[in-house]
């Protein structure tokens, strides 16, 4: 099948074109079956294509730092929505959007037309740094020592493309905080940051290893205050260490809280220690962040607006309560969007775009991290108007950030990985608070978040009321359930909190169980205590006692056997997740990837860009000792690992002559300055080892008379 064609923009960057011309060329070799599936979807990972649970589409992840738009971005994305796909655009607890039931062959057209009103997919997805995220506060919040936009922006053009996050063995997340209260959930990254003031110095406190998913962890604090200047080195020598160190094997342990654990990994002293070392081999010892980066928007002049009538007082009496607050800048005020399950469809999104363009609003939206929208700079005479062109967009529901505004992954909607339906169960949940309990409504210390599995892509394990899906053996039938967590989230002061398993409940019972905790909190709880106060002052034990009824399967009906959204008995139908890629390979394909990277390697340095030239010629290296140590069946779950092994069955066997050992011949690369110099010579290294690989291999199969040697097992993505 050929792909379609289409003249690239003319006002698309260099490295962007070449890689949607690189994504274009791939998908076409793809499609004659010169890829393999498996390393074919490692590579459109990485561009933001990921496979969607019906066969022969796609999802596609739009990268949104910060979840900072403008309205002509906005509008781009509806048209790409409108003309490839279902028409709808899918906001994410990760500030991105996301576009459904896309066909392959028309990312790359759909990427160079994002990329010309500045929007990227490169690294949205896989083994990369993802989507920076932080409070969509920022630049606005009263209580935020400063904006930390810029700081967000400066992370993500600097790791963009860097060699260290291309091939990982997992992704990493980043958030930054506007205040103390850590808005953005920095807890539970890979890496948060806090903006802290020393003085008029300005820094961060920086929290490393936290995550979600099936073991959640809360980051430890590596630094109290990280001065600026110093934000980007630490990230860059981190990363480093983490690409040498972390598990690739056993992918479920691939994340860096894992390998920031002291029982199981090297434990957070040890990292640090090794991230100082990282620093001899950075390009950029200190990268001084330009506090403008981050244009701000024209604030709008006072529009003309007519008077409006309002038809519902009272809702708009609670959509000032819930949906409006005055920023830092005072006479201004923010405006939030609740958008359920973080749909919203093409048309509303270019409607909503011209009121931006109308002056209504500031051209600065941000997607939010409970999956809504925030306009800005609206004047106080201009809210009524809003408020009237919004509800005709029914983009005015009050609730937003409250218990109503229910947080959900597209779970077995689109999802491979999705077990039980999300979106269902969370408007039926909507649904019964406003009907049932009206009064809380504006209730903002209770929030709710589904996710389709235990991966936590809905936050449930950083939720007051947290579910994930599962399911329940009754018999030889199935049950589709939900796991209810309780506990979990940032509480006032800004402290994190992992959810605690409750209860696994069939899932047609959640609306029963909700009623059941809303109601003994509203007889239980002491004046003004928080939801989770009482959750930890009563214990996990008084709630399982509290839910246990209704897992009784003694008394199941037919209905509860039907999943939400569905009209058929439920059968558990989960397949493999694309978070990051595995592949089926041959050792000659490895020794490929070593020359690939070798090539990178020989671009970079002809740009003058040494350090990442170093850093390639790094990688292969390494791939190029993995593919001989998985010529003798010898295990490559780290980097680290590779290069000590080498050395013991290669190098100190005598099987390789080289001029010093592996270790030290590879370590050179953190231990040298990236000069010129240095850079040339340890290409030159590179090259002459990788030339022994090739020969070495090329005797191995001469001996043994046979064809390449296939590695079936996934513990070559070292």
């Amino acid at each position: 099948m050929a792909l379609n064609t289409f003249s690239l923009p003319e006002n698309i960057n260099e490295a962007a074109r070449e890689d949607i011309i690189d994504l274009q060329e791939k998908i076409n070799r793809f499609k004659k079956g010169d890829i393999l599936e498996e390393r074919f979807k490692a590579f459109r990972l990485t561009r933001g294509v990921y496979g969607q649970r019906q066969l022969g589409v796609q999802m596609f992840r739009i990268k949104i730092p910060y979840g900072k738009l403008t309205a002509a971005q906005l509008v781009r994305i509806a048209e790409i929505s409108e003309k490839y796909t279902n028409g709808n655009l899918h906001t994410t607890t990760r500030q991105n959007i996301q576009l459904h039931y896309v066909h392959l062959e028309d990312t790359p057209e759909m990427w160079a037309k994002l990329e010309e009103v500045g929007v990227t997919t490169k690294e949205a997805c896989g083994n990369t740094v993802r989507n920076i995220t932080a409070s969509p506060l920022a630049g606005i919040d009263a209580e935020e020592p400063f904006d930390v936009a810029p700081y967000a922006e400066a992370v993500f053009r600097y790791f963009l493309r860097k060699p260290v996050c291309q091939d990982m063995g997992r992704k990493i997340k980043m958030a930054f905080s506007s205040s103390e209260h850590d808005s953005a959930y920095t807890y539970f990254h890979d890496f948060g940051f806090i903006p802290r003031l020393k003085g008029d110095e300005r820094g961060f406190k920086v929290v490393v290893g936290g995550g979600l998913g099936a073991q959640p962890f809360i980051a430890e604090t590596a630094y109290e205050f990280l001065p600026e200047a110093e934000l980007i080195p630490f990230l860059e020598a981190a990363l480093r260490v983490f690409d040498r160190y972390g598990e690739r094997e056993k992918r479920m342990k691939a994340r860096l809280k894992f390998l920031l654990d002291e029982k199981r990994g090297i434990g957070l002293q040890k990292y640090r220690e090794l991230i100082e070392a990282e620093y001899a081999g950075l390009a950029n010892k200190q990268v001084v962040v330009d506090h403008g980066l981050v244009e701000q928007p024209l604030i709008p002049a006072p529009p003309a607006v007519p008077e409006v009538h309002m038809a519902d007082v009272e809702k708009y009496e609670q959509w000032l309560k819930t949906n409006v607050f005055e920023q830092k800048q005072k006479g201004f005020y923010g405006v939030q969007i609740k958008l359920q399950l973080g749909n919203i469809s093409a048309e509303k999104a270019k409607e909503l775009a011209s009121l931006l363009q109308q002056g209504l609003a500031a051209d600065d939206i941000r997607v939010t991290i409970n999956q809504g929208l925030l306009l800005k700079y609206v004047r106080k005479e201009t809210l009524p108007y809003l408020f009237y062109r919004l509800n005709h967009l029914e983009l005015a529901e009050p609730g937003f950030g409250t218990i109503v505004d229910i947080t959900a992954c597209p779970g077995t909607d689109t999802c491979n990985l999705g077990v039980t339906n999300s979106t269902g169960v969370a408007q039926e949940l909507e649904r019964v608070i406003k009907e049932e309990y009206p009064e809380l409504i504006a209730n903002t210390s209770i929030d709710i978040k589904i996710s389709g599995c235990m991966n936590s892509c809905g936050q449930h394990m950083a939720s007051s009321i947290g579910l994930h899906g599962s399911s329940i053996k009754n018999g030889n039938k199935v049950v589709p359930a939900l796991q209810v967590v309780l506990g979990g989230g940032v509480d006032p002061s800004g402290k994190g909190f992992i959810a605690e398993k409750v209860i696994k409940l069939p899932t047609k019972r959640i609306p029963q169980a909700l009623r059941s905790i809303l109601d003994d909190y509203e007889e239980g709880a002491l004046e003004g205590e928080y939801f989770n106060d009482y959750f930890t002052r009563q214990g996990k034990m008084y709630f399982y006692s509290l839910l246990k009824p209704l897992a009784d399967l003694s008394t199941l009906q037919k209905n509860d056997y039907i999943d939400w959204g569905h009209d058929a008995a439920f059968i558990p139908e989960i397949g493999t997740g694309e978070c990051a890629g595995i592949s089926y390979d041959v050792v000659g394909t490895i020794i490929n990837d070593s020359e690939e990277r070798l090539y990178l390697s020989d671009k970079a340095f002809e740009k003058g860009h040494n350090a990442d030239a170093i850093y390639h010629a790094y990688s292969s290296l390494v791939i190029g000792a993995k593919a001989m140590l998985l010529s003798k069946d010898l295990h490559c779950n780290t980097q680290q690992g590779i290069i000590t092994d080498f050395n013991t069955h290669f190098y100190e066997s005598g099987e390789f002559a080289l001029e010093q050992p592996f270790d030290a011949l590879v370590l050179q690369m953190n231990k040298q300055e990236p000069t010129v110099d240095f850079a040339e010579s340890y290409r030159k290294q590179a090259s002459r080892f990788l030339e022994q690989v090739k020969q070495k291999r090329a005797e191995q199969l001469a001996e043994t008379n046979s064809g390449d040697k296939v590695v079936v097992q996934n513990y070559y993505k070292a």
